[in-house]
């Protein structure tokens, strides 16, 4: 409480309002700005899938193709069990 008290003397406010500023400031700190996330999942997932073309240089493309999405999509029998993931289409 010390060092609110410091901070509202130093910033001219009542020790409620300085609280009241400095939850803002905090939650404005933390926040991401839309469309971060989406991009950083896409370069991540562009920089695996370069890793694992190098990992399997020896491979033919059948082979790349499905190591690639064994590695990115998960082992296939666990797909059905995964509740992070939307189901796909049902047909």
């Amino acid at each position: 409480m010390a060092k609110i008290q410091k901070w509202a003397a130093d910033n001219d406010t009542s020790r409620a309002e300085a609280i009241c500023r400095l939850v803002e400031l905090g939650l404005t700190v933390n926040a991401k700005p839309e469309g971060k996330s989406v991009a950083s999942a896409r370069r991540a997932k562009e920089l695996a899938s370069k890793a694992i073309d190098k990992l399997t240089a020896g491979a033919t493309e059948h082979e790349k193709t499905s190591r690639k999405r064994r590695l990115i999509k998960g082992p296939e029998e666990f797909l059905e069990v995964r509740v992070d993931r939307p189901k796909g289409k049902q047909t």
